[in-house]
């Protein structure tokens, strides 16, 4: 914490009181013995809900695109307890978003390191010591919590020994939602089942996107019970359009979700219309089931453009500065091949 300066007294390492002050103590995840991964958050191009199945999920097409908004997880092994695999999971939010207020044992990221122990039918006695950073906003549709819980179980993998590639990975991946599986693979990629079985890759895109979150969210679960009360469906051409693309860029930009999303956050129809009208925004959609948008732009003064004009909308506030109420959220971002990795 602090350093001779030139004059021989003792100055204060600014930049070391800075992160005590945001919560991540970065020297305590250095060394061999630990790992920092990137988990990135994603969009849907094309989101196809079908019928309800007897199990209780939905049939789904979901083409799937990585952005360069991340979390980032860092994680390393530490003395048990005495009793067997414990998790000791620290979260700090970043760009102004709510703190998490989730039980370690219910946060996603437990849940994965703990899945991945009893696939490899691992039963030292352990702790698994991670701190979350959180960039991607809750209930937005970017797959946020998808994505952590993807590289929590890298990391845990790595910190074990075994390769990425062991198919348990992915095997516990399908079991922990359908968009975990995505994340081992990034990039573009169209995923069908219940949205969690890979079919193929694309080619992806670069380019520049604007994100906007109006205040509140949409729960996954809402969304699906209000389209099993009221469904709609894309049109067979659409979809046929989407599975026999090879290219992100080819893909038409579909969501059967947007409907009853709309109706459960009537916010979400005036971002829309706004971006609709807009000749610097040359696609928007909503992601997943909301209750982020996303608008596909030309070029990264257009993006920027539109994301200033969007700031102005929602009263100067783009980011959320509560730690219950979630304010508007806009920024730009930019699409890419990004999957979730380990940082060298």
């Amino acid at each position: 914490m602090t350093q001779p300066s030139k004059n021989g007294e003792n100055a204060v390492d600014m930049l070391a009181v800075a992160r005590i002050a945001q919560g991540v103590d970065i020297a305590g995840f250095a060394g061999p013995d630990a790992v920092k991964l990137v988990a990135p958050a994603k969009v849907n191009l094309f989101l196809d809900i079908g019928a309800k199945r007897a199990d209780g999920y939905h049939e789904a097409v979901s083409i799937m695109h990585a952005l360069m908004l991340h979390d980032v997880l860092r994680m390393k092994l530490a003395p048990g307890r005495g009793e067997g695999l414990s998790v000791d999971l620290s979260c700090v939010a970043r760009e102004g978003l709510a703190m998490l207020d989730v039980p370690v044992e219910s946060n996603i990221v437990a849940k994965a390191v703990r899945l991945l122990a009893e696939k490899l039918e691992r039963t030292a006695d352990e702790t698994v010591v991670a701190c979350l950073e959180k960039h991607i906003p809750a209930e937005a549709g970017l797959g946020g919590g998808s994505s952590d819980a993807a590289a929590a179980l890298l990391g845990a993998a790595h910190l074990w020994g075994v390769p990425a590639d062991d198919p348990r990975i992915e095997e516990a991946a399908r079991s922990l939602g359908a968009d975990v599986a995505f994340f081992l693979h990034g990039g573009c990629a169209c995923f069908t089942g219940v949205g969690d079985a890979f079919d193929h890759a694309l080619a992806p895109m670069n380019g520049n996107v604007v994100l906007v979150k109006p205040e509140g969210g949409v729960s996954t679960a809402a969304a699906y019970r209000a389209f099993d009360e009221h469904p709609t469906a894309n049109s067979e051409a659409d979809r046929e359009a989407a599975l026999e693309a090879q290219r992100a860029a080819d893909v038409p930009l579909r969501n059967n979700l947007v409907p009853v999303s709309e109706h459960l956050l009537p916010a979400l129809v005036d971002i829309r219309l706004w971006a609709s009208e807009r000749v610097d925004v040359q696609r928007v959609l909503m992601s997943g089931s909301g209750s982020a948008v996303f608008m596909q732009c030309a070029t990264f003064a257009d993006a920027g453009r539109v994301a200033a004009e969007a700031r102005m909308r929602a009263g100067g506030r783009v980011l959320p500065c509560s730690a219950r109420r979630v304010r508007p959220w806009c920024r730009t971002a930019e699409i890419s091949a990004a999957r979730c990795i380990r940082e060298i």
